[in-house]
């Protein structure tokens, strides 16, 4: 659909010099997921976020309802080509644009959403490194002036190597050549927390937490060379294998995924029922202790 022109990330400096480029959309795609005492995660809209405060020009991308499979009881699922197509056209996304998301809240919607835009097939999209936090800490200004989109027309491309079923999941599950990684942090990945429906992590699977991709005084991605030495580490970088990622609900399996795109892995699959899918059928396997590499 596009000439790629943007990197995977983009920082503050390069934003503010470019945010009155003619053929630039900047995107909030903030979503709140709460974490709850007791029981199921219920994700929350960020419309009122953004409303309140926003990078100047940004528009909003509502992930749970616009960009979301409608009948599918889990939230935010990817829906078909056709729907995301409608949504991405609206905000003004398509042939000749050049897309910068960002979210307000984890990082991950934001990735969520770049890595979404790829999986149709349109690759002129960067992630605001940081996001609005960032963007503040620079001193750069923010507004609740609402901004006014021009449409145009996405046609989807599909790629269907950039994601999996929970049925391709377990097709694969003795597969040699797939690594299937869980970004989830430690504890709940061997198992020592009730998250979902069933403790545990899927049979095989590796452990490389999200956290473990950012940089935590700064809010963006660690140095590309550390990253380089963590995903080599853990036996990422070969590209003879595939790599699908997962975490609870497709979200966090994005980061990872594009902090391995910074390493040159552009290929990264999301499994995006993960875990709120996978545990939810008693008949799937699950397996708890420590990962194996």
């Amino acid at each position: 659909m596009s000439n790629k022109s943007l990197p995977a990330i983009v920082d503050v400096a390069w934003l503010q010099s470019h945010l009155d480029d003619a053929d630039l959309v900047v995107v909030d795609a903030t979503t709140h997921l709460p974490i709850p005492k007791d029981g199921p995660y219920v994700p929350e809209s960020g419309q009122a976020t953004y409303q309140a405060e926003h990078i100047p020009g940004a528009l909003f991308a509502e992930l749970l309802t616009d960009f979301a499979d409608p009948d599918n009881e889990q939230a935010w699922t990817v829906p078909s080509s056709e729907r995301f197509a409608a949504a991405a056209g609206a905000l003004g996304i398509g042939s000749g644009a050049k897309v910068v998301v960002y979210d307000q809240s984890a990082g991950f919607w934001a990735t969520r959403f770049w890595w979404h835009l790829r999986l149709e097939g349109f690759d002129d999209v960067a992630v605001l490194d940081g996001g609005i936090a960032a963007w503040k800490t620079a001193g750069l200004p923010v507004t609740d002036e609402p901004s006014t989109a021009t449409p145009r027309e996405f046609v989807p491309l599909r790629r269907p190597e950039l994601l999996r079923s929970t049925e391709e999941i377990f097709a694969a599950l003795d597969d040699e050549s797939t690594i299937l990684v869980n970004v989830l942090d430690e504890p709940t990945y061997r198992g020592e927390t009730t998250t979902y429906a069933r403790n545990g992590h899927i049979p095989g699977s590796i452990n490389v937490p999200v956290t473990g991709v950012l940089d935590a005084e700064n809010g963006g991605f660690k140095p590309v060379e550390e990253l380089r030495r963590a995903f080599e580490a853990a036996g990422l970088l070969d590209t003879d294998k595939t790599i699908v990622t997962y975490c609870g609900g497709g979200i966090a399996a994005t980061g990872v995924a594009q902090a391995l795109s910074l390493v040159g892995r552009n290929d990264v699959a999301i499994y995006d029922g993960s875990m709120t899918a996978w545990a939810a059928d008693p008949d799937l396997p699950l397996v708890t202790g420590d990962s194996p590499r």
